[in-house]
């Protein structure tokens, strides 16, 4: 039986629910910013509707730039807790049309993707059907509409749901794959990033299709295997990965901004103090310990970067997070000129603790 695998994406999600919740905002451009410590000045777009997307402002943009664009937009700081509320009855929503509990796949708070191959017998027609009875749903039960793709893959029903936004509906049959693909730019295959689409343009792959007819082997030599495989893959539609539950540990951190932009070492060590403080909290309230460590900036010019380090054993001490942290920081300082804006640590490779400690944590 042929895999049947919906994605479900919401349209601009929190500034729909904004909408939702004040009639006022109906035909206004609206913006929903995540504030910065710095105030209203310092804050960046989270999203905005598509009223807001036309005058040019885009997710991450600074907040004043995007004042200058339209100054009589609506902007609106974050209500996290609020639309994770939302979001939950979606996705309890979506959880009653998979084929089960571990057919779910929550990527993000506004989307996911459900396998429906038994519930609709492998057909695609029916597959369409079900997808209609989810955007239907969650219009009666949320007021909020969300585009959905239906494919034979998720990277295929991931693509679809990209196809006709907002509010639309894309079914693509496992015949119809490589018509879909094939004359779109290479940039619109989920997984490839500016620099990928960059060399491609550079070898003369300018389209999906061009990218499934060229010699893997050539791919290979300048990708490197994995990726050079993947690549050739993907853009012939194919990709085996299963739809399967997330658990909610997969990593614990915490992001926040300096008070000003900074290369300053005190203030910006202090703020790191308090992300490690943060961190270690909630891997002992979740009881678990990590093995990956990851520090992220983001730079005055709003460019991110991260480092990560794998610890050979799985730890839960602080000590040990804090001195990994920091020589990765320290790094940071030592390679770049720019000055930093905001700075995040992450751990990872979660595992429950069992009432052992780790070897680490006898030193």
């Amino acid at each position: 039986m042929e895999r049947v695998i919906i994605h479900v994406d919401m349209d601009y999600f929190y500034a729909a629910i904004e909408e939702r919740e004040n009639p006022f905002l109906k035909d206004k451009a609206v913006v929903v910013c995540m504030y910065s410590n710095r105030g209203e000045e310092g804050g960046a777009v989270s999203t905005s509707n598509y009223i807001a997307r036309k005058a040019g402002i885009r997710s991450a943009m600074p907040c004043r730039q995007a004042k200058a664009l339209k100054s009589d937009a609506v902007f609106l700081p974050v209500r996290k807790q609020f639309y994770e509320e939302v979001s939950a009855r979606i996705m309890d929503i979506l959880h009653s049309h998979a084929d089960g509990e571990e057919a779910f796949e929550k990527m993000s708070i506004d989307e996911a993707f459900l396998e429906i191959t038994h519930n609709c017998d492998g057909n695609f027609e029916k597959a369409k059907d079900i997808g209609m009875q989810i955007k239907h749903d969650i219009l009666e039960q949320e007021k909020l509409t969300c585009s959905v793709g239906i494919g034979p893959n998720k990277l295929i029903a991931k693509m679809a749901s990209s196809f006709k936004k907002p509010d639309g509906l894309t079914g693509v049959n496992p015949e119809d794959v490589t018509a879909f693909l094939s004359p779109m730019p290479v940039k619109k295959l989920w997984g490839i990033g500016q620099v990928t689409e960059e060399k491609l343009l550079q070898m003369g792959i300018e389209t999906i299709g061009q990218l499934a007819d060229y010699d893997i082997l050539e791919l290979i030599s300048v990708f490197g295997k994995n990726r050079g495989t993947w690549l050739k893959k993907a853009a012939s539609g194919v990709d085996e990965s299963p739809v399967t539950e997330r658990t909610a540990t997969d990593q614990i951190g915490r992001m926040a901004s300096l008070k000003e932009d900074t290369r300053e070492d005190n203030m910006i060590f202090s703020l790191m103090g308090e992300l490690v403080d943060d961190v270690i909290k909630k891997t002992r309230e979740r009881k678990v310990s990590f093995r990956s460590v990851t520090v992220t900036v983001i730079f005055s010019n709003f460019r991110m970067s991260t480092k990560s380090r794998t610890l050979n054993h799985a730890v839960s001490d602080k000590g040990i997070l804090n001195e990994t942290a920091r020589e990765m920081m320290l790094q940071f300082l030592h390679e770049s000129n720019m000055n930093f804006r905001r700075i995040g640590v992450r751990v990872g490779n979660l595992q429950q603790n069992t009432g052992q400690k780790s070897l680490f944590e006898f030193m």
